[in-house]
């Protein structure tokens, strides 16, 4: 067997947490490609319908919407159920969903810093944990978590001191469920994206002077695409990858390392 056929994914069922849109409906369209059957978990219910639908004739895979918000338990709880009795098992986790609220430290409100710990950080430990209880039952599974660059330094000029946070959280959250999970076969790694020029990025005019200043900070002049995150999602999620457990893994041409 080469190294193609041994990335595939088939008859591997899994859930894209933000699928409808932007990383996660690129990433679960990769999955797709690969092999695998998805659900694409959204609050924008149709939105994640009509990416469902779209994906499902785009790659013959089994793929559905379910509505969930990640920051509530019954609700993941409930979206890991459904996924459940559509596929029968659950190997694939991509916790993804996340937020940012840009907003000055001191005039941050209490209302503000918690809705983004609540998804960015809250939202990744609840449904992973959802998906972890029912991996471990099965003796396998993986788990990539959605941190950022922004979990490794500080950006400049936007103040984003919750979403920072959050995301930093986010892979010692990852690292620490790897290590509790080691044996288990179940694998938990983080992706730490740098600044990606998903259709919402690049559609709204108040982030045109951010983007052109990025830019000109950025070793590569650049904004990463979505695809360009999909090759290490696919690598994570499958066999391949089996001795690899809580890892981050930056993708930000190169913006971290100066």
């Amino acid at each position: 067997m080469g190294i193609i056929e041994k990335m595939r994914l088939d008859g591997k069922k899994g859930f894209v947490t933000g699928g409808a849109r932007g990383i996660g409906k690129s990433v679960a369209l990769a999955l797709c490609e690969a092999g695998a059957d998805i659900a694409i978990v959204d609050m924008d219910i149709d939105e994640a319908q009509k990416t469902a639908e779209w994906m499902a004739k785009e790659t013959g895979q089994d793929v559905f919407a379910v509505q969930t918000d990640v920051t509530s338990p019954d609700d993941v709880n409930q979206m890991v159920d459904q996924v459940l009795a559509r596929f029968g098992r659950l190997d694939i986790a991509f916790c993804n969903a996340g937020i940012c609220i840009n907003v000055p430290a001191v005039d941050m409100t209490f209302e503000q810093w918690k809705k983004v710990i609540d998804v960015n950080l809250t939202g990744v430990f609840l449904t992973a944990q959802a998906a972890g209880r029912i991996m471990i039952k099965q003796g396998s599974g993986s788990i990539i978590n959605t941190a950022s660059m922004s979990a490794h330094i500080v950006n400049v000029p936007q103040p984003q001191c919750a979403y920072n946070a959050s995301k930093a959280g986010v892979i010692q959250l990852t690292k620490s469920m790897a290590v509790e999970w080691a044996t288990t076969g179940v694998r938990v790694n983080s992706i730490s994206p740098g600044y990606i020029g998903t259709e919402l990025i690049l559609a709204a005019p108040h982030l045109t002077a951010l983007i052109d200043e990025w830019n000109k900070i950025g070793p590569m002049h650049r904004l990463g695409k979505p695809e360009e995150l999909q090759a290490l999602v696919v690598y994570l999620a499958g066999d391949m990858a089996s001795f690899t457990t809580g890892s981050d893994f930056v993708a930000d041409g190169a913006f971290t390392a100066f």
